[in-house]
C-alpha cells in the first residue's frame, strides 16, 4: 500500500478504536505508520481524511449487512422467517463493527458543527436507502423511485433505532421475533380500519 492507502486504513482503525471525536491526526499517523505531514499532503486535513474513512468504512460494513441478508434469504422461502432471520443476523454485524456504529452516532452529533461531515452524510442518505431497500428484498439493486426510497427510509430508521438500543443495552435490544410482532401490531393499528 502507498501512504494514502495506509492513512485511510489507519483512520478507519482509529474510528473503530477511538471513535470520531477522540481521534487526533497523531493517532492516525501512528496507526498508519505515516508522517503527520502526509495527512495534509494527501487529504488536506485530518477531518477530510476521517470523513472519507468514515464513508469508506460504512460501505465496507454495508457488505457485511448484505451478507446477513443473503444468508437470511437462503434460510426460508417464507418472507416472515427471512425478516426475523435478518434482524437476528444483524447482531453479529453489530458485534463485529461496534466501534464504527458508535463512531457514526458520535459523528452525527457533531455534523451540525462540521458542514463537510454533514454534507458527506447527506450525500450518502439516498444511496444508503436504496441499498437497504435492495438488501431487505434480497435484490442486487432497486430502481431509484419514491417507493424504494420510502422502503429504504423505513429500514434505515429501524436499523438506526436498533443500533442505538443495542449500543446502550445489548441485552434489552429486540429480537427478530420482537421486530415481527411489532410490525404486525403497528400494521394492525395503522393500516386496518378502526372497528371500534
Amino acid at each position: 500500500m502507498g501512504n494514502r492507502e495506509d492513512l485511510m486504513a489507519g483512520a478507519k482503525r482509529c474510528l473503530y478504536e477511538k471513535g470520531y471525536g477522540r481521534t487526533t491526526a497523531r493517532d492516525i499517523a501512528t496507526a498508519s505508520g505515516v508522517s503527520l505531514a502526509a495527512i495534509g499532503y494527501h487529504f488536506g486535513s485530518k477531518d477530510t481524511l476521517l470523513n472519507a474513512a468514515m464513508i469508506e468504512a460504512i460501505g465496507e460494513m454495508g457488505v457485511a449487512l448484505g451478507a446477513v441478508v443473503v444468508a437470511a434469504n437462503r434460510t426460508s422461502e417464507d418472507p416472515e422467517e427471512r425478516f426475523v432471520a435478518v434482524w437476528e443476523g444483524l447482531k453479529g454485524v453489530f458485534v463485529e463493527h461496534r466501534g464504527l456504529w458508535a463512531a457514526q452516532f458520535e459523528a452525527l452529533a457533531q455534523a451540525a458543527h462540521a458542514p463537510e461531515l454533514a454534507q458527506a452524510f447527506s450525500e450518502a442518505q439516498k444511496e444508503g436507502r436504496l441499498g437497504l431497500a435492495a438488501l431487505f428484498q434480497g435484490l442486487p439493486e432497486v430502481p431509484d423511485t419514491e417507493e424504494e426510497l420510502a422502503r429504504g427510509a423505513f429500514y434505515q430508521t429501524l436499523l438506526a433505532g436498533y443500533v442505538a438500543q443495542w449500543l446502550a443495552a445489548p441485552e434489552l435490544a429486540p429480537s427478530g421475533r420482537d421486530f415481527l410482532r411489532g410490525l404486525r401490531l403497528v400494521s394492525e393499528s395503522v393500516l386496518e380500519p378502526a372497528t371500534r
